[in-house]
């Protein structure tokens, strides 16, 4: 059964869908000419010709669509010189019946277990059932998800590119990393400092910091010539002298004036003697002369390394590597220099004053501090280094990393989704393999019974139905005959001539439509009768007269009563007709409430504001006619005597002059003796009644008059052999009497 049918972008329908929804076993689809009844039957016939449209089946289970509309016509009774044959099921192979009848229960068991699995999948929408759980489990699990590249996206954005722009994709990625992830879990601080190189702009490579030397100069700190007192030969006679005073540099310094003065004594000026001049010469033998030397190449050399040292360190932080700890390094070489500068002040003493013992400020520790400081930036650079050669390896890994954080925050959420997943996969499973079985044994029933039909068809009977209904409505210029191959219609004239081109309007309207009658009940082929289908009638009663149409509208409602039963193969009906008439007859049912609708029905209005098409639903039945109210009028026990006149002829009027095209003067004509003076009364009495004003002094109506004439009103239905639709009319106020077999 057809669930809904969405409409849009197709002949006079817009952009925006047009939605029938909510369809029931009898849909009905009231609109004038042009509004777009057609287009919904054309739909219904092929949704395949229509991409912009879609026809929604109950459990996707699609039934065969039998469509009466201008098309039907146009390709079966215009087009064609022939009528397809209808092959019905014979009624004398009872064996073959009884098995046909036994395999259709099955095939219909397999379609409702087909039906009932496939809403235990996707529920009565198509979005419930075990997939609509499914998917509720996933957009759950997509949204916890999201919260977490939402969360980290600003400075892990890296690891989730091709995932950003998707909550979608970012949960199947999840998935995936799920069942395969083994990168090492880091902490989020470690993951942020490592996208900050591998995420970031395109890293370089990063120089090496310069290594120090300061072996040597810490060397200098331990020379033997810092301890040693540098004085004189002990031995000379000046010698005791010197070591009574304790003043050999004094001594040593006069020496340079004593020498530039030509040996006269630079502090007393008297002239000293060859002896003195010796004493002097011996006592600075070249031991001393060898250890004033070394002082002052211990000093010199002290100064050039320190400077040299001094001037790396200040190279370094001049132009600093990013991995280096700068401000230390700083504050290392504040205290390197300050220690070189003393150290540098105690050896020009030393050098002054050979015979100081002094000892140096070490430079072992700030030396050590400084170069762990270079050796741990260089560690760092050399792992830049080797990420920038390695870097989609770098990046891969640390895009590994990230997931991994990721699947460990929703560690929880997850091992419940894996878990409720699984089992849904695992029943979901099942059931489409239920459904792919009871697919195969469904094909092979079908199968099954179109074999057997094929043993039991034939044309025969439908050509003898039409022609039975065709002479009781009184067609008696043409009928159905079987063509020479066997399994095809013509329609002929009594002489055996061709009737096809020479039919009235009406004539074509009523045969095609009682073709599509049969049709509805056998199928063009020896098999496929028994299929069940989804019928269509597109107004079945143009060009009709009343009495045609009302027999149109009796064979569907036998249709509709067929489907209420469950007796035929029919599941469903649509009827959409612009007539007033022919939809108050097919519609009308006792059993509907006064403010609304059945279960198993639908009422829709088709109507065309502008120029576009518009589906409207109905809560009742929409065609509340003025003829109704007319109606409710005459139902009425305490109508109006005077009201009554002008009601009764505009029943007549609408029903047989409008409808029918039968004067009012003519229903006389079907009455005989007093009941045709009483019909003439009724007719004068109600253009009388209706159309002139009364005078109360001369004109007296009483309720024995009324009724009298009430009762020729109901006999004229009689007599037009329209009872049933006076019957349906006067609804439960119809009350059958004994005097209306004596005038039938």
């Amino acid at each position: 059964m057809i669930e809904s049918i969405t409409i849009a972008n197709t002949a006079t329908f817009d952009l925006v869908p047009e939605v029938l929804s909510g369809l029931s076993q009898f849909n009905f689809l009231f609109g004038s000419n042009g509004t777009g009844k057609t287009t919904v039957s054309r739909i219904i016939a092929d949704e395949n010709s229509f991409p912009t449209c879609n026809v929604t089946w109950k459990a996707g289970t699609k039934l065969q669509t039998m469509v009466y509309n201008h098309d039907f016509v146009e390709r079966n009774f215009t087009q064609s010189s022939e009528l397809k044959g209808v092959f019905t099921l014979g009624e004398k192979q009872v064996d073959t019946l009884t098995m046909i009848t036994g395999a259709k229960v099955e095939l219909d068991t397999l379609t409702k277990k087909i039906e009932t699995l496939t809403l235990g999948l996707q529920g009565a929408d198509g979005t419930g059932g075990k997939e609509g759980d499914l998917a509720t489990l996933e957009a759950g699990l997509k949204d916890k998800c999201w919260v977490q590249k939402q969360k980290h996206d600003a400075k892990l954005q890296g690891a989730f590119e091709g995932y950003r722009g998707s909550s979608e994709k970012f949960k199947a990625k999840v998935v995936q990393e799920l069942a395969g992830n083994t990168a090492a879990l880091l902490t989020l601080t470690e993951l942020e400092k490592k996208a900050e190189s591998v995420f970031g702009a395109a890293p370089t490579v990063e120089q090496i910091v310069p290594t120090i030397e300061a072996t040597e100069l810490v060397g200098y700190e331990i020379s033997q010539i810092l301890k040693k007192r540098v004085i004189g030969k002990g031995d000379v006679d000046i010698a005791a002298m010197i070591k009574k005073l304790g003043n050999s540099d004094w001594v040593l310094e006069g020496r340079t004036f004593y020498d530039e003065n030509g040996n006269v004594c630079p502090f007393c000026q008297q002239s000293t003697t060859d002896a003195f001049t010796n004493s002097l010469n011996e006592y600075f033998d070249e031991a001393f002369v060898t250890d004033s030397k070394a002082i002052d190449d211990l000093a010199t050399n002290y100064s050039t390394d320190a400077a040299r040292l001094q001037q790396q360190i200040a190279s370094i932080i001049a132009a600093p590597s990013r991995f280096l700890d700068v401000e230390t390094l700083k504050a290392e070489k504040e205290l390197l220099d300050s220690k070189i500068t003393i150290n540098v002040q105690r050896l020009a003493g030393k050098k002054k004053e050979a015979s100081q013992v002094i000892e140096l400020e070490s430079l072992s520790n700030v030396v050590t501090a400084i170069k762990v400081l270079i050796d741990s930036a260089n560690t760092l650079v050399a792992e830049h280094n080797k990420m920038v050669a390695n870097l989609v390896q770098e990046r891969g890994t640390l895009t590994a990393q990230v997931w991994k954080y990721v699947l460990e925050e929703l560690k929880v959420d997850l091992s419940a989704y894996k878990t409720t997943r699984d089992g849904l996969d695992k029943a979901i499973t099942a059931m489409n393999l239920q459904v792919a079985a009871a697919m195969t044994d469904k094909a092979e029933k079908t199968s099954e019974i179109r074999e057997l039909e094929k043993q039991t068809t034939s044309v025969q009977p439908t050509i003898d139905a039409i022609n039975v209904l065709l002479l009781a409505f009184g067609f008696r210029g043409f009928s159905l005959a079987k063509t020479v191959s066997g399994t095809s219609y013509k329609l002929i004239r009594p002489d055996g001539s061709d009737a096809k081109t020479t039919l009235s309007e009406g004539e074509k309207t009523f045969v095609t439509f009682l073709y599509f009658y049969h049709l509805l009940k056998g199928s063009v082929s020896d098999s496929g009768m028994t299929a069940n289908r989804i019928v269509v009638f597109d107004d079945p009663v143009s060009s009709l007269d009343s009495d045609i149409l009302f027999i149109v509208g009796s064979l569907i409602k036998g249709l509709l009563d067929e489907v209420r039963l469950g007796t035929g193969h029919i599941k469903q009906i649509f009827v959409l007709t612009h007539n007033v008439y022919f939809h108050k007859e097919v519609t009308y049912s006792r059993k509907r409430p006064s403010n609304g609708v059945l279960s198993e029905e639908t009422f829709w209005i088709v109507k065309r504001p502008g120029m576009v098409s518009k589906l409207v639903p109905q809560t009742t039945n929409p065609i509340k006619t003025s003829y109704e109210l007319l109606w409710a009028e005459v139902r009425k026990p305490e109508r109006s005597n005077l009201a009554i006149q002008n009601t009764l002829r505009r029943i007549l009027e609408n029903y047989f002059k409008i409808l029918g095209g039968i004067e009012l003067d003519q229903l006389c004509a079907m009455f005989d003796g007093k009941e045709k003076i009483i019909c003439k009364s009724l007719c004068s009495w109600v253009h009388d009644g209706s159309h002139y004003a009364h005078d109360d002094l001369y004109v007296s109506i009483d309720d024995s008059m009324v009724e009298s004439y009430l009762k020729v009103f109901k006999d004229i239905f009689v007599k037009a052999r329209h009872i049933e639709h006076y019957k349906m009319m006067m609804g439960d106020a119809f009350v059958e009497e004994p005097m209306q077999a004596a005038i039938t």
